[in-house]
């Protein structure tokens, strides 16, 4: 199963990568195959016609599950992610699991994966078959729902082992 990180942090290797990559080893029980820090591409993002940009949007679409890692940023995700997502083609995420990963500093956006994140990659065409979740960025790494989230959204990947029984 190929799968990749798609990081929307303005900053590269930031707190939200690191959370990111974290989901990812938690979810995948592996690195993915595809990560994306949209730091790194910059002001390719805003070249129509790039093929750093067209690389990077290739490399997700031979992906079977992506995590979507943003910061908050005035109560909704960065416009680095934004502008990833709009060069993505109509049905550019068609039948791919996608799980929204959010971070902020204060609890008062809880909301924002599920209410503003997830409906974009919905739009897309990807799957998002659990909520979305949101993480302070102080305490991300030993939060007890990002390991509860993580095993929710591993009970969805198709070679993940049957903890019902």
């Amino acid at each position: 199963m190929k799968t990749a990180l798609i990081v929307g942090n303005p900053k590269p290797k930031s707190k939200t990568y690191a959370a990111g990559l974290l989901a990812a080893n938690l979810i995948f029980e592996h690195e993915p195959t595809v990560v994306l820090d949209l730091a790194e591409l910059g002001p390719e993002l805003l070249i129509w016609e790039s093929t750093a940009t067209a690389n990077a949007i290739n490399a997700v679409r031979q992906c079977d599950a992506v995590i979507v890692a943003c910061p908050t940023y005035k109560a909704s995700y960065t416009g680095l992610l934004k502008l990833f997502l709009d060069l993505m083609p109509a049905g550019g995420l068609k039948d791919k699991l996608a799980f929204p990963l959010m971070l902020g500093a204060s609890p008062a956006h809880t909301l924002v994966p599920d209410l503003l994140l997830k409906p974009v990659l919905v739009e897309l065409g990807a799957v998002c078959p659990t909520p979305g979740l949101y993480l302070i960025d102080r305490t991300y790494d030993v939060d007890p729902n990002l390991f509860q989230w993580a095993s929710a959204a591993r009970r969805f990947l198709p070679f993940a082992p049957n903890t019902d029984s």
